[in-house]
């Protein structure tokens, strides 16, 4: 075994013992290369610099007994170790489960590389450790929007009422910035509580941190619809009609049902949206439009329910659409594009998580390529 080869690759962002134990397991496959994420790679994949430089990692990772050598992968995108693999000739590419993608799949075939994919089992004795969850702020939950975003704006509601889905979700990864997953509510809650979830009834939470980060004379309100999300377990359906808190709750924390939900949206990386995009300069609020908008979070709300993912994955294309005809620049050429040949018409249905990028949410009871895979808290 110690004649071989085992290429892994990551960011090593916040070493801790997971990593550790990671390396040691894939060590006793053979000697261990370590490929290291460049800084603007990271940056442009989360929309936030790692905390260390890739210099520090590559020196951290390499000085880890296990690790014969570590060094700044040459490439860029989610698949940055793949010009690595070339020249490192490995016999063996290892991956835990949640690291594991189609792509990488692939890349290890065309290398007639072996890819071996290990659970994540902590040293024993030892917590288990993921670089997000050795952050006290990942404790948090995050939420994603999948129809009918942006009808929690009174602007919208007020020209025809409608519905917005949200989900809240665990941080099984760090979600970039930029990139709709009410990231700065977020933010807003962790100064509040602390990085844990609060005590009490999450609706009222939720108004509570509604006010926090709207205080009055705000330029711009940050939608109901994030608040609610963040703090309401499960999937809620909010009923908008010209005001900025909703008229109607809907929601549901059934465990079959937010488990089919979980393996039946993926999370696909786009870039972020760019710092000072201004997704509200072109609007076109007709009430047909608006109406469309609106509907499709009911349709998505009774997809949900009925565990129907074409129905779901309608609903999220037909959200899709309305933005482009609404706000144009929520949906700019290039997302559109992205959308149409990867995403849209090849599964049940897609979406976008933000304006003018984020993540391509994607219904679909098959694997998506270079997706992540989301767990809905219930």
């Amino acid at each position: 075994m110690r004649d071989k080869k085992v290429l892994v690759s990551g960011c090593y962002d916040l070493l801790h013992a997971g990593h550790v134990a990671f390396f040691k397991t894939a060590a006793q496959y053979g000697k261990l290369y370590v490929s290291v994420g460049q800084d603007d790679n990271i940056l442009e994949l989360k929309g936030k610099k790692p905390y260390f430089t890739q210099a520090e990692r590559a020196y951290m990772v390499g000085s880890i007994k296990y690790v014969h050598e570590a060094f700044v992968s040459s490439g860029r995108g989610m698949l940055d170790f793949e010009d690595d693999m070339k020249w490192v000739k490995p016999d063996i590419f290892i991956v835990n489960t949640d690291g594991f993608t189609e792509g990488k799949a692939w890349i290890c075939k065309e290398n007639n590389v072996e890819l071996i994919v290990l659970d994540r089992i902590p040293e024993e004795g030892l917590p288990a450790r993921s670089s997000s969850f050795s952050k006290k702020e990942l404790q948090f939950p995050y939420r994603v929007c999948i129809a009918g975003g942006w009808i929690d704006q009174p602007w919208v509601s007020e020209v025809h009422p409608g519905s917005v889905v949200v989900v809240q979700i665990w941080p099984t990864i760090d979600f970039n910035d930029r990139s709709g997953m009410a990231t700065s509510s977020r933010r807003v809650a962790l100064e509040l509580w602390g990085g844990k979830i609060p005590e009490g009834n999450p609706v009222r939470n939720a108004q509570l941190l509604f006010g926090a980060e709207n205080p009055p004379g705000s330029k711009y309100i940050s939608g109901s619809q994030d608040h609610l999300g963040i703090l309401v377990p499960g999937v809620s359906r909010l009923d908008y009609n010209g005001s900025y808190w909703p008229s109607n709750i809907e929601n549901t924390l059934d465990q079959e049902t937010c488990e089919w939900l979980s393996k039946v949206l993926h999370l696909v990386p786009l870039s972020p949206r760019p710092s000072g995009y201004d997704p509200l300069l072109v609007q076109h609020l007709e009430k047909k439009l608006v109406k469309e908008l609106g509907d499709a979070g009911r349709k998505c709300y009774e997809g949900i329910l009925a565990r129907d993912v074409q129905l779901l994955g309608e609903s999220m294309s037909d959200t899709f659409y309305a933005w482009r005809k609404i706000l144009p620049h929520t949906v700019p050429d290039w997302v559109l594009e992205e959308m149409g040949s990867k995403y849209i018409g090849k599964y049940p249905g897609a979406i976008t998580s933000g304006c003018g990028g984020g993540y391509a949410v994607v219904a679909s009871e098959k694997p998506v390529e270079g997706a992540i895979q989301i767990k809905v808290r219930y």
